[in-house]
């Protein structure tokens, strides 16, 4: 038998810059620490993904000041993670839900901007009766803009780790520091405020930096919790799903 008969499959395809990282995130420009949980740092995650600073984003510009002037920034990085070779884009804040058609609308891959956008698979999740709760980094900054958006409804319990001793200021303020024990405190606190409700009967973490307290709130709460981490693996899953073997394997 001839043997490039025998050699089947070989011929490999390009058209990409970097291969291997299906998904691409939007990063905030930040110096906070990004502790592994974070999705900033890409030990969190048990897979490659490729990420793209966006200039001039700062924490406080993009959910105090509702990335005002940012929109065109976010489209010419999401086309560049496009041109890199990604699959689909999210990003690393969940008050970004305000570009979510027009990224959306930019780019030829699918785009997830916000944790928030979990909401209504959530409801349908919990017990009958109960309605998801929202812990978000800022209330005061979370318009009902930000919520339509992301398909939240305008009367969703929420309740902020804004006002505490560390989490909220830390992340905003783009502080070089942040006392580790304090902000997971401050998740904690807020998050059992949040289930005190009886009808709530399920955690959304609206702030991508919430994942590494993810645990702790489940401990304390008893409620699922749901955060961007579980969503960015929802969505690998779907732009490479696992192959499996073929039953002649099995």
């Amino acid at each position: 038998m001839p043997i490039m008969s025998m050699i089947k499959g070989t011929m490999a395809k390009g058209g990409k810059a970097v291969y291997g990282a299906s998904v691409g995130i939007l990063m905030l420009e930040a110096q906070f620490p990004r502790i592994p949980g974070d999705m900033g740092n890409a030990l969190s995650w048990p897979f490659p993904v490729h990420y793209k600073i966006v200039r001039g984003a700062s924490p406080d510009l993009v959910v105090r000041r509702r990335a005002e002037n940012m929109l065109t920034p976010f489209i010419d990085a999401a086309r560049e993670l496009v041109a890199d070779g990604v699959d689909g884009i999210t990003t690393n804040c969940g008050f970004l839900s305000l570009f979510q058609a027009e990224l959306a609308a930019a780019v030829p891959v699918p785009v997830m901007t916000s944790s928030l956008m979990q909401w209504d698979m959530v409801a349908r999740l919990i017990p009958h009766g109960r309605r998801p709760g929202i812990l978000t980094i800022n209330a005061s900054s979370l318009s009902p803009d930000h919520l339509s958006a992301a398909g939240v409804p305008l009367d969703a319990p929420i309740v902020t780790t804004e006002g505490r001793r560390m989490f909220t200021r830390a992340i905003l303020d783009n502080e070089p520091e942040m006392d580790i024990d304090l902000a997971r405190a401050d998740n904690i606190e807020a998050a059992i405020e949040l289930a005190s409700d009886p009808t709530i009967g399920g955690i959304i973490l609206e702030c991508t930096n919430m994942i590494p307290y993810a645990a702790d709130i489940r401990a304390a709460t008893g409620l699922p919790v749901y955060s961007i981490y579980n969503l960015v693996m929802w969505f690998q899953a779907s732009l490479r799903p696992p192959r499996f073997p073929s039953h002649e394997d099995s």
